[in-house]
């Protein structure tokens, strides 16, 4: 996808592929076997609505309704390219009886209760508050060299709540909604959290996948919008949530909150951006610095050196924001790697964040982006043989339709920040995974930002409207 500026060139980690960490202009030219024709375009869902497209077809399949969504059939007993028809998308939910713009959180499809996570640990973490303080209260213990450690009690609903209302306006504001304190101890107990659980997480399904977000925040309210905001749906994020958008500070921050809020019911893996060296180059660390101060963003670093690494959906979806390595021998290499931990310049970390698949390589190839490996069909095949997976589901490349197959499908690249950047005309995608291993794709469509805020208004009033409703009949 063309070469990428003389600053990201010289970056620690650059990158000049056909992915997120390109130039915005340069999208078109390069173009994979199964793409769209020119100039083409998926049908996708908007604000209020649900789009999909058969996956079974692969990338520019069929177009279906919201109602007749197409699936790629994964489940162990039957053959992988097999394809059928079902329905997936969820319609949205009705809104809280609040003043609030606060989606409703009841769970009228997956109970917050119910854990997907297949082997959970019983820790809880230390920044929680005690017992009485409330189910949506976190605890910060802070200290002052002239009194006693004093624990200050914040509000995760409310934190929440604010950081909807935010999404809503549609609007970028100088500060955040949420104060520093509070930004420390969201950042305490979803740090203590992700150390709770494994670096290789093992969920059951009903799943929804998401890939790249960037900061994009009101397209990631778009995105609840659509597919249920939690604990209506368990999610699994493949990384990739700050820099290049405008809002990377509140997109993190209301995933954290739902982290912490939903631990068995949501996760987040990391991405090639949930780094240091990256985030100094890319956005995250300016935003910080201009909106908040190099302290946040050093809590923030601390948060993201212990984000897991990889997923393993129903031992049958291997699930990584970058790729494969050669450095791989096991899942317990996987494992064993130990958090915190910064993104080291070369190895197993490395090429899980930063690999990308290859229609060209037989085997393993330096990657254009300067960083890590391209690997083959080969490579894939194997992979999934040696471990009896399915499916390799990885995010990390700007794809037109929000999501590719490669490789007779069993491989997926989902990318679910739509009109990347602005530039991009691309849609977004969203994977959901069904009990029975059915995988279908629920699609935004790009929207200007005019276009996005008219959107935005229109759910702000819906749920206010709803909201108003429910007071009065109440």
């Amino acid at each position: 996808m063309g070469n990428s500026s003389s600053k990201e060139k010289k970056a620690k980690h650059r990158a000049t592929s056909a992915s997120d960490d390109t130039t915005p202009s340069s999208v078109a030219p390069q173009r994979h076997p199964g793409d769209a024709p020119s100039g083409t375009s998926p049908p996708g869902g908007s604000l209020n609505s649900v789009g999909s497209q058969q996956g079974g077809a692969g990338h520019g399949g069929a177009a279906q309704s919201a109602g007749d969504a197409g699936g790629v059939d994964l489940t162990p007993s039957r053959s992988r390219s097999s394809t059928t028809a079902s329905a997936l998308s969820r319609t949205p939910t009705n809104p809280a009886p609040s003043s609030s713009l606060t989606p409703s959180s009841s769970s009228a499809d997956v109970p917050a209760a119910q854990t997907i996570l297949s082997n959970p640990i019983a820790a809880t973490p230390t920044s929680l508050a005690p017992s009485g303080t409330g189910p949506g209260a976190i605890g910060l213990l802070s200290t002052s060299p002239t009194s006693a450690p004093k624990q200050q009690t914040f509000d995760i609903d409310d934190m929440i709540s604010r950081l909807l209302d935010a999404g809503y306006s549609g609007k970028v504001t100088r500060s955040v909604c949420l104060k520093n304190a509070e930004i420390t101890a969201i950042c305490q107990a979803a740090r203590e959290v992700f150390l709770s659980q494994p670096t290789l997480i093992e969920l059951s399904p009903p799943v929804k996948i998401v890939g790249d977000v960037h900061g994009q925040y009101s397209d990631l309210i778009r995105l609840f919008e659509m597919c249920g905001f939690p604990p209506n749906a368990n999610y699994l994020f493949l990384g990739d949530y700050v820099d290049r958008g405008k809002q990377s500070l509140e997109t993190i921050l209301l995933l954290l909150c739902y982290k912490v809020k939903y631990p068995e019911n949501f996760f987040l893996l990391r991405g090639n951006h949930e780094c240091a060296n990256v985030t100094r180059v890319y956005g995250f660390y300016d935003e910080c610095k201009r909106r908040c101060n190099i302290k946040v963003w050093k809590t923030f670093i601390d948060v993201f050196n212990c984000l897991p690494i990889a997923a393993v959906v129903a031992s049958k979806i291997f699930c990584v924001h970058g790729g494969l390595s050669p450095s791989l021998s096991s899942m317990d290499d996987i494992r064993r790697i130990s958090r915190p931990t910064d993104v080291p310049d070369y190895g197993l970390l490395n090429d899980l964040l930063w690999s990308d698949p290859s229609d060209t390589a037989l085997d393993w190839e330096d990657n254009e982006r300067g960083v890590s490996y391209c690997f083959g069909k080969s490579v894939i095949g194997a992979f999934l043989a040696r471990y009896d997976f399915d499916l390799i589901c990885r995010a990390h490349m700007v794809v037109e339709d929000g999501y590719e197959f490669w490789n007779e499908r069993t491989l997926v690249t989902i990318f679910s920040a739509p009109n990347y950047c602005g530039e991009f005309d691309n849609f977004a995608a969203v994977m959901s995974v069904s009990e029975d291993l059915l995988c279908a794709f629920e699609l935004l469509k790009p929207l200007d930002s005019a276009q996005l805020k008219r959107d935005l208004a229109k759910a702000r009033r819906r749920l206010s409207s709803g909201a108003s409703s429910t007071t009065a009949a109440a």
